[in-house]
Order: structure tokens, then sequence, then C-alpha cells
């Protein structure tokens, strides 16, 4: 039997976190699979993310502090040898520098790297340290978009890039009762509503959604689905936008699928992003999408149903969501991702590398 083991910096609710406990749930019968999260606690975790309970027997937590720690290597060194690693896939450039060190010097047999994006390589350091781990570690390099594949090329001097997308579960997100689930979300029923899921911080954009929901009609509502430090300031600015009645703050929520069944559209006002899931989402749920034009977020739009805007612009996204929420779409989304973004199909692209 093999065994295969991921590494993350963290396991706290995120694109990234998900791709690798999706890809746990997707592994072979003929492999013994575990997470490491080199950060955090085990009571933490789950605490934040019960999703983690059932699978806290694979999931270790090495508990590392903020700063540089090199004896983290030999911990992980020691750790494969116990468990017998034989493939080690790291996610990011953190895991990279612990894990990859860890795996070559443990002897593991074959070790997979995934960037999930690449704006943090426009730091000269971090192209540097980027350039020594892989030219140290020597992992089958993977990026989860073509746009992260061709900043890789252009910012590491690499002539190739193996691209494999990130994939959704189409099984659990499926189309639904879009009454129903309001009334699970306890979103009012008459309203238009945008939605928008991922953690509140300024890279998310929220901030700029919540301005452009205040050039939206008054029937227009947003939900917003997840946590983070900018809460407390999102929620000053939509009081001082009059818009406490129009903005649902729903907190961490563990049920996704009713959340995007409970929408009328879906925006994503990232910042910065890599292949996001949300968008993937949502539009397997048949909600078309809006998402702006960072990272790899088009790559993940279908082009029939949904709009691209420029980042940061609250005026162009009014404008795009009040012509979305004007139009009634023709076709499903659905049948893109199902095409373009299948959790199967990325997990057997994964096994071929294993």
């Amino acid at each position: 039997m093999k065994t295969v083991i991921q590494v993350v910096q963290h396991l706290r609710p995120g694109g990234l976190e998900t791709v690798a406990l999706d890809l746990f749930d997707c592994h072979s019968s003929h492999e013994r699979c575990f997470i490491i999260s080199l950060e955090g606690s085990r009571r933490e975790a789950i605490h934040h993310w019960p999703r983690l309970a059932k699978l806290a027997d694979r999931i270790i937590f090495m508990d590392k502090q903020p700063g540089l720690e090199p004896q983290l290597i030999r911990s992980l060194r020691k750790l494969f040898i116990d468990l017998g690693a034989d493939v080690v896939h790291s996610h990011h450039i953190g895991p990279l520098l612990y894990a990859g060190l860890a795996a070559r010097l443990a002897g593991v047999k074959r070790l997979i790297h995934t960037e999930h994006d690449a704006w943090h390589l426009d730091n000269p350091k971090r192209r540097w340290l980027e350039r020594a781990l892989l030219t140290l570690t020597r992992p089958a390099l993977v990026a989860d978009a073509n746009s992260v594949a061709s900043s890789l090329k252009k910012h590491l001097h690499l002539k190739s890039v193996k691209v494999v997308s990130n994939g959704i579960d189409t099984e659990r997100f499926i189309p639904g009762d879009q009454p129903q689930a309001r009334l699970k979300m306890g979103l009012p029923l008459a309203a238009k509503i945008i939605g928008c899921s991922g953690r509140l911080e300024r890279v998310k954009g929220q901030r700029v959604l919540i301005t452009a929901l205040s050039k939206l009609p008054i029937e227009v509502h947003l939900a917003l689905a997840g946590t983070g430090s900018t809460e407390a300031a999102l929620r000053r600015l939509t009081t001082r936008l009059n818009l406490d009645q129009r903005v649902h703050f729903l907190g961490q929520v563990d049920d996704m699928p009713t959340f995007y069944q409970a929408l009328d559209l879906f925006s994503l006002p990232s910042l910065r992003e890599g292949y996001p899931l949300a968008p993937l989402e949502a539009q397997a749920c048949s909600i078309p999408s809006m998402v702006t034009d960072v990272g790899g977020a088009a790559e993940t739009l279908c082009p029939f149903t949904g709009s691209l805007v420029p980042a940061g612009d609250p005026m162009a996204i009014a404008k795009t969501l009040s012509r979305m929420l004007g139009r009634v779409p023709r076709i499903s989304p659905r049948s893109f991702v199902q095409r373009q973004a299948d959790l199967h199909s990325m997990a057997r692209a994964y096994a071929q590398l294993h």
C-alpha cells in the first residue's frame, strides 16, 4: 500500500485547504493518506472547521509558530520515515520549504508541489527562494490554473509547468429549491440576492462589493458567507451606507450547497486570486457568477452565463450585477463546471503523478 502525505500551511477554511481535503476523500483504496498542517492544533482546527472531525486520526498538526523554524525540517523528516511516506505533496511555498527539504532528506520517492497562486512571486525575495527550493527539491511542479503556470514560467524561467485545474464535487454541489434554501439560511424570500463566500479579509474585496450594492435598487440584497478580520469594519461600512437591512452576515457556513441554492447571482470581488473554487461551486448549483479579472478567476467562469469585471471598481461591479439580474440565462452554467472542473478528473490527474 502506498502512503501519500499532503502538507499545507494551516487547515482553516479556504480554497487550497478544501482541495487538499477533497483529494484526501478521493484517494484510492490502495493508498494510505495523511494531511500535515504546519500551523495550528487539532482542537482549534476542528472547532473552526467541523468537516475535519471525521479525518482527525489522519491529520497531524505541527503547531509551528511564526518565523523560521529549521528544526521543523528535522521533525518532518522523522515523521515521513516513521509513516513510510512514498509520496509527499506540498501546497504553496511554506510547505515546499519545510516538507520539500524534509522529504528529500528522508529519501521519499516522489515529491509533488502545487502552486495555487503566483502573486507572491512579484516579490524578488520570494522568487529567489522559490527558485532555490525547486532546484534543491526537484518536485513534480503543478499549477492549478493556466495563468498561474504562465506566471511561474515567466518569473522562475521555467520551460514548462503541468496544469491540474482545481475541481469540485459536482455530486454535492447541485441545483436546489431556492425558497427552501432561503428559509434554511434565514434569508428574505422576496429579495434579489447576490451571494459572496470567502474569508472576510481585505484581499477578498467584500468592501468593494458592499459599496457596489449601495448603487443597486433597494430590493437587491447581499449575503456574505465567511468570517475574518475585516468583519467589524465591513459592518461599520454597511451601517454608514444605510444597508443594514440588505447585507446579511451569515458567518461560517458549513452547508455551502444550500447557501448557493438560495442565490440569484454569485459574485467574487477579489483583489487577488489563484484559481478559486467558489465560482465553480456556485455555477455547479446553476447560479450565474461574476468574478473580477484577477489570477485564474476568469478560467472558472462559464463563457455563456458569467461576467468578468475589473477588480476594485464598485461602479463596474454594480453595472454588471444590475445587467445580470435583469436577464434570465437560457442555459445553466452547471454543464461548464462538469466538463471543466470535476473533482474526480483532478484526483485522477494527481493519482497519475503519484
